[in-house]
């Protein structure tokens, strides 16, 4: 939609600048009349004109038609711009909900093959006399939970490959080690803001146009004329020079003049507001990224730290000296501390993502 849109636009700014470069203000017309006194005397006289009538650039008329054109022009070019972008934030959304979900699904798979392992090991004891039955039961009920799990987060990993390909088309996953969301980019306009600013310069455009073109364009016309005084008479023929003034008045010019200068009020109003609010969207978005770093070394420390004492417990439990209720809390915590230090390193690169999409970098 967006780029028909922007293809619409962009044809309408080449047929202005057509417009703009011609040598008359309107196309030429063609002018007949025929008079004859057939009605009071019937003389035989008539009298036949043929001409061309070609409307006239008004002084700086043309100038300014032209620098509206290039305005509506480069207006074009900036509101392409802008879909690029909006694009790009949906695209980068969907690659970092793919990170994330992937993140989930591999510590989800890890997580039931360990306590499929554990699960199996539980049942040898049992078998060997040193486990109670019901250990065997509560650890097979935790690897079946820990399976079910892994389902889920399949499921939602082939949701997230399924908005990813329903937006690109394609059908594998991003590769986010290649995007420059990490790296500094060289400074650039904003496209939004760029689009305002160009919006705003076309309505100052129109206002001048319009203060130009306070009164309709003059006529040139030229002709030729055939006149037969009566029968037997002969024809004489003579050439035909005519200039036609229209004359502008207030009325007319009063509701233009304020549609115009209103447009250019707007468009300043709205540049105005949308600087603002980029602006406090990107220190939000900066917040946000600080935010997720200190998250996600908390969650790392935390993530380590739980999966230390699990496996410290696993070594009680083989000698004997811990129960098997607690090494399962033990592994749970530390897989629930593991999935969320993943989601927050998904979480990092989609903040670092929002930060260069605010700023307006293309990916």
């Amino acid at each position: 939609m967006a780029a028909r849109e922007s293809e619409g636009q962009r044809r309408r700014t080449e047929a202005l600048r057509a417009a703009a470069g011609g040598l008359w203000a309107a196309p030429p017309a063609l002018e007949l009349s025929h008079r004859n006194d057939r009605l009071h005397r019937n003389a035989g006289g008539r009298e036949t004109e043929v001409g061309v009538a070609v409307s006239l650039w008004l002084p700086g008329q043309r100038a300014a038609r032209t620098a509206t054109a290039d305005a509506a022009g480069a207006q074009a070019l900036a509101a392409e711009q802008v879909a690029r972008l909006r694009l790009s934030g949906e695209l980068r959304e969907a690659a970092w909900q793919i990170a994330a979900a992937q993140a989930e699904q591999a510590q989800a798979e890890s997580q039931a093959q360990g306590l499929g392992q554990l699960a199996d090991d539980v049942e040898r004891r049992v078998k060997a006399g040193d486990l109670a039955r019901a250990d065997a039961l509560a650890a097979r009920a935790e690897h079946l939970a820990a399976t079910a799990l892994q389902a889920e987060m399949r499921l939602r990993l082939q949701a997230a490959r399924a908005r990813w390909t329903l937006l690109t088309g394609l059908t594998s996953a991003p590769d986010l080690a290649a995007t420059n969301d990490d790296a500094p980019s060289a400074a650039a306009p904003h496209p939004e803001l760029q689009l305002a600013s160009l919006s705003t310069e076309l309505a100052r455009q129109r206002v001048d146009l319009m203060r130009l073109s306070r009164r309709d364009a003059p006529e040139l016309t030229l002709g030729v004329r055939q006149d037969v005084p009566g029968r037997a008479e002969a024809s004489r023929g003579s050439l035909v020079l005519g200039l036609r003034l229209p004359f502008g008045t207030d009325d007319r010019n009063r509701s233009l003049e304020a549609m115009a200068l209103s447009e250019l009020d707007v468009a300043q109003t709205q540049e105005l507001r949308l600087r603002e609010r980029v602006d406090s969207d990107i220190a939000a978005a900066r917040d946000a990224l600080r935010l997720a770093m200190v998250q996600l070394d908390a969650e790392t420390a935390r993530g380590r730290l739980l999966r230390e004492r699990a496996m410290l417990l696993d070594k009680s439990f083989r000698a004997g000296e811990t129960p098997l209720p607690d090494l399962l809390r033990a592994l749970t915590a530390a897989a629930q501390a593991d999935s969320a230090a993943a989601r927050q390193t998904a979480a990092l690169g989609l903040a670092r993502a929002r930060l260069q999409q605010t700023l307006g970098r293309l990916p």
